[in-house]
């Protein structure tokens, strides 16, 4: 059996696309995770200059105490909303990882499927067992990446629910 150089390119070629990949969803993850900080740093400035020229120019107590109760409960609420941003961002960047590395996984498992049969196709006689340890190696492998995905699926599934459960709504 002979190495074909340009099968061999190929898949070089697919893997390094398929790592560029997975790096742009990570940069443009960092680029929104960057924006939604920036916003919420800005946001905090604004409303606690805002909340301190408010309690500076109170004439009594009871308008400091007003003031204060007046920035409390917009800080809760952008917290929440923040949180659910967040969330959000890295559902959507988990999500596009999986369904990338799902799709680079499909085509190991058919490069790898032929050329298993090509390798029993040119396998001395007496290779048999050797080839159904490969074989079984491979179903293993196959079955192994199955029973990540789903409990990565679950997890992420979980952690969004408790993030929903955890967090107010909009309006409320």
């Amino acid at each position: 059996m002979s190495i074909n150089t340009e099968q061999l390119s190929a898949t070089n070629r697919a893997t390094v696309d398929s790592l560029l990949a997975l790096a742009n969803t990570a940069l443009v993850s960092a680029e929104r995770i960057t924006e939604l900080n920036l916003n919420a740093v800005r946001a905090t400035l604004e409303d606690g200059t805002s909340g301190f020229q408010s309690m500076i120019s109170a004439k009594d107590p009871q308008a400091v105490l007003e003031a204060q109760q007046a920035l409390a409960q917009p800080a809760l609420e952008k917290a929440a909303a923040y949180s659910r941003s967040m969330a959000e961002i890295a559902t959507q960047t988990q999500q596009e990882m999986a369904e990338m590395l799902e799709a680079q996984f499909g085509d190991f498992q058919r490069s790898v499927a032929t050329l298993l049969d090509k390798t029993v196709k040119s396998a001395p006689t007496g290779s048999e067992g050797a080839i159904a340890v490969l074989q079984s190696a491979i179903s293993a492998a196959n079955t192994a990446f199955g029973n990540m995905n789903t409990l990565a699926k679950q997890f992420s599934d979980a952690t969004q629910a408790s993030i929903k459960a955890a967090t107010p709504k909009k309006g409320k």
